[in-house]
């Protein structure tokens, strides 16, 4: 079996499980957030039931309108917060907040082997630690809080490869960029993408958490690596339970196995208005910005802010551009804070924001007018993704993001340096 087969099967009391299978499959997580939480919650009490299944099993984080940006999402936090106390389930509060995928690895409450199910497409960010995640709709949320499994089909398993060593600036979102470019938006639909190769068992956990996040605009179900020794030192300070570590076969049957020669990849940028559509930064000329964001549950880790901190020290960002950098959590931020990360942003003319998902969902903190174009380390460009329909986002690592920012206009971090 492949690796989510083997977690699947044990999560469903089966001996071997093949793709295609309709199981029930227990649930060590379920997730949900203040856009999605409200409907979950609303169908919840539908059921008749008083409790969730485990309240230790269950958390809400309140991050994509938050801190509120309005009375109607004032009213929806309130409605989540009101039903997690209620239920004393895991609850992120302003001030120790930060967005989904990114607090809940750096809490613990994801380990290897977890099945976690969330109420938002990105929740295939948990694959990084080798653990099966997948969003679902907030129906299907409720009752899996309420009975603590869920009902699916087992997906197929497509195998990545990635050869070779990462060329300068090239990281994860570059490989999952060039993927989902070669594959295609719907490339790896309904299927669970697992990583492998010496690019793979060289890249650090940042990198592992952005290609998982980015599974879904590839069309899958999951994405997942294997846990090796980077993963078990991540987690050591943090595991506050048990959890089991599982391998693929030697001999598991793929439905797909797709390689790749990572050598010859360069920063990748995704153009509008589909993830698919990408170029190596080198192939972009005089695409001029007013707007770049740096951060999201793709790239709002300290590895991310890191290297735009890097590339814009001593900088400044151009007068005709709105660099915003958004840390993915609360102790990024202050992590951030003591590396003078924070200074050096703020300095080159940077604004930094309290953790949210923000502008990336055209939430808030960083919306577009008709005829704006941004640069972004966020994982979606779709037409009117960040603001009006006539504005136009273009996807990439945080390095490029950064070095835009400082020329006005998308540039390789090489131009800059």
């Amino acid at each position: 079996m492949t690796l989510i087969e083997k977690i699947l099967a044990a999560h469903s009391d089966k001996k071997i499980l093949s793709p295609g299978q309709f199981i029930n499959v227990r649930v060590d997580m379920v997730l949900s957030n203040d856009i999605t939480a409200p409907i979950a919650i609303k169908e919840f009490k539908k059921i008749g039931v008083s409790k969730v299944f485990d309240p230790a099993k269950v958390v809400m984080v309140p991050d994509h309108f938050t801190p509120n940006k309005d009375i109607a999402a004032a009213e929806q936090a309130k409605m989540v917060r009101e039903f997690a106390l209620d239920q004393k389930i895991n609850y992120f509060e302003i001030g120790k907040m930060g967005i989904e995928h990114v607090i809940l690895p750096e809490s613990g409450l994801v380990l290897p082997g977890d099945v976690v199910v969330g109420a938002d497409s990105h929740t295939c960010t948990y694959g990084a630690l080798g653990a099966f995640s997948t969003g679902m709709g907030s129906t299907d949320i409720a009752a899996a809080m309420a009975t603590g499994d869920v009902w699916m089909k087992v997906p197929p398993t497509i195998k990545f490869s990635y050869h070779g060593k990462l060329g300068k600036w090239v990281g994860g979102k570059d490989l999952i960029l060039y993927t989902i470019g070669d594959i295609g938006v719907d490339g790896a639909l309904y299927s669970a993408m697992e990583f492998h190769g010496q690019a793979i068992d060289e890249m650090d956990m940042d990198g592992r958490f952005t290609m998982a996040n980015m599974a879904i605009e590839a069309g899958g179900k999951a994405g997942i690596f294997k846990v090796d020794k980077k993963t078990l030192d991540y987690i050591k300070s943090i595991a506050k339970r048990d959890y089991t570590v599982y391998e693929p076969d030697a001999d598991a049957s793929y439905s797909k196995v797709i390689e790749y020669d990572v050598s010859k990849i360069e920063p990748q940028v995704a153009c509008p208005h589909l993830p698919s559509n990408t170029k190596p930064v080198s192939k972009l000329s005089n695409v001029k910005i007013d707007q770049s964001v740096i951060g999201s549950c793709t790239n709002g880790r300290l590895d991310d802010l890191r290297l735009a901190a890097a590339i814009m020290k001593g900088k400044t960002v151009n007068p005709q551009v709105r660099c915003i950098v958004i840390p993915g959590s609360q102790k990024i931020y202050l992590e951030a804070l003591k590396e003078g990360l924070i200074e050096t942003f703020i300095n080159a003319g940077a604004v930094v924001s309290t953790p949210t998902c923000g502008p990336c969902l055209g939430g808030h903190m960083g919306i577009l007018a008709a005829g704006e174009k941004c640069i972004s380390t966020t994982n979606r460009n779709f037409v009117g993704r960040m603001g009006h329909t006539k504005s136009e986002v273009y996807l990439a690592n945080p390095a490029v993001a950064a070095a835009s920012a400082i020329a006005g206009y998308i540039v390789s971090p090489e131009e800059v340096k």
